[in-house]
């Protein structure tokens, strides 16, 4: 079993995602951190929401989504809203 499915908040559609943008391994993933690898995916599935980006840095800390900090959180909303209101530059 590849290893980003042990992740926590990586279920089977998010790690399915994550190999369809070239994200093999949990090395890769918190290399490319959360935003980035959130931005590929949003590429083909504009449909990609705060929850994902939540999910993947929630992931890449080893931790559940839910126990992300407001801080944090709040400036990944920001960055959703931005690209969104940006996405003809993607």
């Amino acid at each position: 079993m590849n290893e980003l499915i042990k992740r926590p908040n990586i279920g089977p559609i998010i790690h399915k995602q994550l190999l369809k943008v070239g994200v093999t391994t949990f090395k890769e993933l918190q290399e490319l951190g959360a935003t980035q690898t959130w931005e590929k995916i949003y590429r083909f599935d504009p449909s990609s929401c705060i929850h994902k980006l939540l999910a993947l840095e929630g992931a890449i800390r080893g931790i559940p989504k839910k126990e992300i900090d407001p801080l944090s959180k709040e400036d990944l909303r920001q960055f959703v809203v931005h690209i969104k209101q940006n996405k003809k530059n993607l």
